[in-house]
């Protein structure tokens, strides 16, 4: 369980063993357990839109639409340290500059955020908080258990289908141990965590699958420097 554990220091800030000494097979063996480290997330994060959107309403405790909307949106930033938020940044200063693909990776390793990060990061904040805020409650606690396992099983598949960007790096671990064996047990089992909770489940891992396939094919420099959007620095 040393990768789990591993892989769950890494993706987020639960430390339930603390992990001083990485491995490069420890760290690359953890994404088989990417699902899995986003269903902990998930139960958390299912937890919290039960206790806001069903629990405190039936016992007459109403939070404003608004603040809860605000704080859902807030909390995978809270649990994860942030850390798809400033591979996001990255990625977007690196591909919107319009330069060559080495002089990409170098803007992405600047610890510098850019005017474009900025404002896709603010517009990606409201996309966020607008469709938190239009979801009906009553699937609140389902739909946020889902999102962190399904967003981690694109990562595999992800990993597993694209070259990493540089010859060295952090990354490289992932790529190494993400071979077609790992990719069919996560698959496996990630969806067996999503489809018991019927079409919805269904309809957004599928959804995800397309988006997915459609920056492949269309944005092919995003891909090949997907994997530097989870490294720290």
């Amino acid at each position: 369980m040393q990768a789990f554990f591993i892989g769950l220091q890494f993706l987020t800030r639960i430390n339930i063993v603390k992990q001083t000494v990485w491995t490069e097979e420890d760290f690359g063996k953890s994404v088989l357990y990417f699902p899995l480290i986003g269903a902990v997330l998930g139960s958390i994060y299912g937890g919290v839109a039960w206790l806001i959107y069903v629990l405190l309403p039936d016992y007459g405790v109403a939070i404003p639409m608004h603040l809860a909307a605000a704080f859902m949106v807030a909390l995978p930033v809270m649990l994860t340290g942030g850390i798809h938020c400033d591979g996001f940044m990255d990625t977007v200063d690196g591909i919107f500059s319009g330069r060559d693909r080495e002089r990409m990776l170098e803007i992405m390793k600047d610890s510098c955020s850019g005017a474009f990060s900025v404002v896709a990061f603010v517009l990606l904040m409201l996309l966020q908080y607008g469709a938190v805020s239009d979801m009906p409650a009553e699937i609140m606690p389902a739909a946020f258990f889902v999102m962190p396992i399904i967003s981690r099983m694109m990562m595999v598949i992800a990993i597993f289908m694209y070259p990493y960007a540089r010859n060295e790096g952090m990354g490289k671990a992932f790529t190494k141990y993400a071979n077609t064996r790992t990719l069919l047990f996560v698959v496996f089992y990630g969806l067996l965590l999503v489809l018991p909770w019927g079409w919805n489940g269904v309809i957004a891992t599928v959804c995800a699958l397309l988006l997915t396939y459609f920056f492949a094919i269309t944005l092919p420099g995003f891909w090949a420097v997907l994997p530097e959007m989870y490294m720290v620095r």
